[in-house]
């Protein structure tokens, strides 16, 4: 059932917008507010009952954390944000102390379409966009000819377009199988928060904190502005799938890919060895969206996990549709926010565990 948010709006006005190529506007719900600071998934809200109704737990499946590499990450302190921030709204600063008591796993990659299929098959689970019959597709993923046949987008960012039968399976919607396509390392995309922390339990794992997933991308290096340090593409490589050219009218793919690549189509980015912190999709996180405040006399955050509730979910990382000139989240630093069913072209994930689990 298609939710009856959507406006008419013209891609010629998608200039208009600033700061954003990102996925934080992209809610089920709510399409009739301009973008600000985003490139539009923030704005993408489904916000139908469809996929609100209540889910059975996931129970963990022996041995299927074990069908993806993963690095173990000592516990440690580190300077969590910046006092340098870029995008003022998003919460980047200040930058505060920050302990972590406990050792954890991290995937070394993105979770891949092979990945979730494996937990599709063993739990029949259906996605929120499965549920929805429907989710955002960035324009240029699409033909002309597809294109041409949508009458409907998001106000403000118009370059994201409702795409009828578009999933994880199917992410730019019917016609685009991923493994007929042989995209199978490619990360899985048009997955929510419900999905990605019901697929991170059935592995018997859970989403990464904020702070894990930046003390991990920090990789001992506290405030550099990516995990490989302050140069984006030292040596003259590229480290990262991100935008090259005029957004959102032509990508050169510089960087070797148009749109998302194979997971770990770079080498690592971090010393522990993972890739695709940065870049390639972004990474839904557990906490629920909060604005950090300064500890008092510089105390240390012992384990933070965010707010007990909250409207929107964070995630971290940005992805291939970022540039400096709009959507300047790539940075270890840089965090979004999506409402917990939204879904789109460039949102996936990765999983921790507790070592001790």
């Amino acid at each position: 059932m298609r939710a009856p948010w959507l406006v008419l709006a013209s891609l010629a006005h998608a200039q208009d917008a600033e700061e954003g190529c990102c996925s934080g506007d992209l809610t089920r719900d709510a399409v009739e507010s301009n973008a600000v600071e985003s490139c539009g998934t923030d704005q993408l809200t489904r916000g139908a009952a469809a996929a609100t109704t209540t889910r059975a737990p996931i129970e963990a499946q022996p041995g299927a954390w074990d069908i993806a590499p993963s690095v173990l990450i000592q516990p440690g302190e580190f300077r969590m944000g910046t006092d340098r921030p870029r995008i003022f709204v998003d919460g980047e600063a200040p930058s505060r102390r920050v302990a972590l008591s406990r050792a954890f796993l991290m995937d070394v990659y993105e979770a891949t379409n092979d990945d979730f299929a494996a937990f599709v098959d063993a739990t029949g689970y259906v996605t929120d966009s499965e549920r929805f019959g429907w989710s955002f597709v960035f324009h240029l993923e699409l033909s002309e000819a597809r294109r041409a046949a949508i009458d409907k987008a998001v106000d403000g960012v118009e370059w994201w377009l409702p795409v009828n039968g578009s999933d994880w399976r199917s992410p730019q919607g019917p016609g685009s199988d991923v493994f007929a396509a042989k995209r199978g390392a490619h990360p899985v995309v048009q997955v929510s928060w419900h999905d990605a922390a019901a697929y991170c339990a059935w592995r018997g794992g859970r989403l990464p904190t904020e702070a894990e997933w930046e003390y991990a991308a920090r990789d001992g290096r506290s405030q550099t502005m990516y995990p490989w340090g302050n140069e984006l593409t030292p040596g003259g490589g590229y480290r990262a799938n991100l935008w090259q050219g005029d957004f959102p009218r032509s990508n050169t793919a510089d960087d070797g890919f148009s749109f998302a690549g194979p997971v770990g189509s770079y080498a690592p980015q971090t010393a522990t060895g993972i890739h695709d912190l940065i870049g390639n999709v972004w990474e839904w996180v557990s906490d629920w969206w909060y604005e950090p405040e300064a500890s008092a006399h510089d105390a240390v955050l012992r384990d933070p996990a965010g707010p007990s509730a909250g409207d929107e979910k964070l995630k971290k990382g940005g992805s291939f549709l970022c540039h400096k000139s709009y959507c300047f989240r790539y940075r270890s630093a840089a965090r979004h926010k999506n409402s917990p069913d939204s879904a789109s072209s460039n949102n996936g994930m990765r999983c921790v565990r507790d070592a001790a689990a």
